[in-house]
């Protein structure tokens, strides 16, 4: 979603300060404006700065969860046995998003390595190296979180790493085709 829409908090409600990383709790009654709803999540514009909402607190904003972001069926993590889908897990990862960017983190170039290791159990560990596109940023964690929690979910998947590295430096030349389309860098 581009469009901003305004709306009141229907009850206090965490969030992430944007780009910070600072949790904070938004008193309900809040005045907002919903700026990007993208892979579950949600960045709003309140109290003069930028916040990123989980899909867990939609009703707050008085919105249905983005099912885009959710986990398939509502299953919990490792529910479903047996080999893992890497193309699977590369969708996943695109439904993960920077909050002050309308690029998903794969077409972003963030992410860098992606391997799957075979556990005892039949399923699979996926480890994921990633980088931000500045070192600054503090919204690292709570994006590297939020793949590593998608991936919990995935048929297949026991255990998820994802990793924040800095080599190479991310560099614009690393978006994709898709990414500098949506950002009309092409």
């Amino acid at each position: 979603m581009h469009n901003v829409s305004s709306v009141e908090l229907t009850r206090d409600c965490e969030a992430v300060q944007i780009p910070s990383g600072t949790a904070v709790t938004l008193p309900a009654g809040t005045p907002v404006d919903i700026t990007q709803t993208l892979g579950g999540t949600y960045t709003i514009h309140a109290q003069g700065g930028l916040y990123r909402v989980a899909a867990k607190d939609a009703d707050a904003l008085n919105l249905q969860p983005d099912a885009t972001g959710t986990q398939a069926g509502g299953e919990t993590p490792a529910q479903k046995e047996g080999p893992v889908d890497e193309k699977l897990v590369w969708e996943t990862l695109k439904s993960c998003y920077d909050p002050e960017i309308p690029v998903n983190i794969v077409d972003l170039g963030l992410v860098y390595d992606l391997h799957l290791e075979p556990l005892p159990s039949g399923n699979s560990l996926v480890s994921v190296k990633m980088t931000l596109t500045a070192p600054g940023c503090g919204m690292g964690a709570t994006i590297a979180g939020d793949a590593q929690q998608k991936l919990l979910y995935l048929p297949g998947v026991e255990e998820a790493v994802v990793e924040i590295v800095w080599d190479p430096p991310w560099h614009q030349s690393m978006i994709t085709e898709q990414g500098r389309k949506v950002l009309g860098i092409e």
